[in-house]
């Protein structure tokens, strides 16, 4: 497949039906989202200076002419439900509400979406974006993880897309999601995905392994350890099993790396939104030992997140 032609400044004026007088603020614009990575500036002849825009693997993830894109993550951390609690955060920390977001809408994340279809869907559809993105690799970089066993349990497994993605490579494993009712009530299940509604603080079904992919850094580490003890429960009738955990594992040692500054961001927007925190491999570790646990294992190398396996 060729790469597209570049795209001059003003046929992309033309293109998105904005006014010629609006071509100098839109060249501005590019020229922040050229230097940030988004766009590449490509000569259109060798023999003139005219100039064109072309995609980079950056817009790439973003374009919805791609099978596994990340827009609608994007607009679900952009939107308003999000940037406005960052208004706040003056008012929370002179002492209102247990987050901005508390601060912002009077009641936690959580309970909002419960009650706006709108910002539940939204939520759904960015995690299912981020499962569908990272599985895409987790199955094809960490398959002896998923050989031996027969059964998985996605916790907060929302709509089933890492579920959906580890049953397609992993014929042999039968996938339950466990979510809240409202969230998986609609949904249908196959021939090798289940969709079950609860409450994993109070109960996750048995199974060898349980799969926690971005659920921890939401919750407290007194949340954690409480997830964590129901997750060491339905893998007790099982020896051989365990908990793979999904998550970020921060590193500031790794000084000024992107993921690092990635990372740091997200623990930023985990402040604003709820209660929990990205953690650092010590943190995990406390959580894993006060939960009952013996060993755990990190593989990283999945840009911003990490693949953890926890044993009994």
């Amino acid at each position: 497949m060729t790469n597209p032609s570049p795209v001059t400044l003003s046929e992309l004026v033309k293109a998105l039906s904005i006014p010629e007088t609006k071509s100098a603020p839109i060249f501005r614009l590019m020229r922040v989202l050229v230097h940030a990575g988004f766009f590449a500036v490509q000569k259109i002849h060798e023999l003139k200076s005219e100039e064109g825009y072309v995609s980079t693997p950056t817009s790439k993830l973003l374009s919805n002419n791609h099978d596994i894109n990340l827009s609608s993550f994007l607009l679900a951390v952009t939107d308003p439900l999000c940037v406005t609690p960052c208004h706040f955060m003056s008012s929370w920390f002179q002492g209102k509400g247990s987050t901005p977001f508390e601060a912002a809408y009077g009641m936690d994340f959580w309970s909002y979406c419960s009650q706006h279809s709108d910002a539940s869907k939204s939520f759904d559809a960015s995690m299912s974006t981020d499962s569908e993105f990272v599985m895409n690799v987790v199955v094809k970089e960490c398959k002896p993880m998923f050989e031996g066993f027969s059964s998985l349990v996605d916790v907060g497994g929302g709509t089933g897309s890492c579920a959906k993605a580890i049953s397609e490579a992993f014929p042999h494993l039968r996938c339950t999601v466990l979510d809240l009712p409202h969230v998986v009530s609609h949904m249908q299940g196959s021939e090798n995905v289940e969709f079950v509604g609860g409450d994993m603080f109070e109960y996750i079904p048995y199974a060898d392994i349980i799969l926690l992919k971005w659920i921890m850094h939401n919750w407290t580490d007194e949340e954690c350890v409480d997830i964590l003890k129901r997750c060491k429960e339905a893998i007790s009738v099982n020896n051989n099993g365990k908990v793979i955990i999904i998550d970020i594992v921060v590193d500031v040692n790794k000084g000024k790396n992107e993921a690092i500054e990635t990372q740091l961001c997200f623990d930023i927007l985990m402040m604003v939104m709820l209660t929990g925190k990205e953690r650092t491999e010590t943190e995990w570790e406390k959580l894993f030992l006060e939960a009952g646990f013996t060993s755990y294992k990190i593989t990283h190398g999945f840009g911003s997140k990490s693949v953890i396996e926890v044993f009994p």
